[in-house]
């Protein structure tokens, strides 16, 4: 398979669980299901097809910047890679979803942090985290 076409169907995979979770207010079961189970299992599947087919072949490493370059020089590993965001910043914004739910953080106050993950990945962490620290600290743990 082309690695362009795994990259847009992936792509297209990913963005049907930020969907279901923004419209996990009204789906939550559904949600989770999705975008916490299903769509990064599928993409963990592609990326350890990947990674288990053409690491013995790939140039670099992870002891360098410089191997680390050279690692994704490989097209397919670049590949990888992007899968490997894919997966792990859904599986964080699904974390953020359900947290947010289980703690009675408004979700008008994820949101932004849905969008950051989605974007720059561990920003939206990062502003979560800051939600959650400004929500403890408010009293009666209401939303600051």
């Amino acid at each position: 398979m082309e690695p362009d076409f795994v990259f847009t169907v992936a792509n297209m995979v990913a963005v049907v669980g930020w969907i279901a979770l923004l419209a996990s207010p009204f789906i939550p079961r559904a949600s989770d299901m999705i975008a916490a189970v299903a769509v990064p299992l599928l993409l963990s599947v592609a990326y350890t097809g990947l990674v288990l087919a053409l690491w013995s072949g790939g140039q670099g490493g992870f002891d360098s910047l410089a191997n680390v370059e050279l690692l994704f020089e490989t097209r397919e590993l670049l590949l990888a890679g992007w899968l490997h965001f894919l997966a792990f910043d859904l599986f964080v914004g699904a974390w953020l979803v359900r947290t947010a739910r289980a703690e009675g953080i408004g979700f008008i106050l994820v949101v932004p942090c849905l969008v950051l993950t989605f974007l720059f990945g561990p920003a939206g962490f990062l502003l979560f985290s800051a939600v959650r620290a400004a929500r403890l600290r408010s009293p009666a743990g209401q939303p600051a």
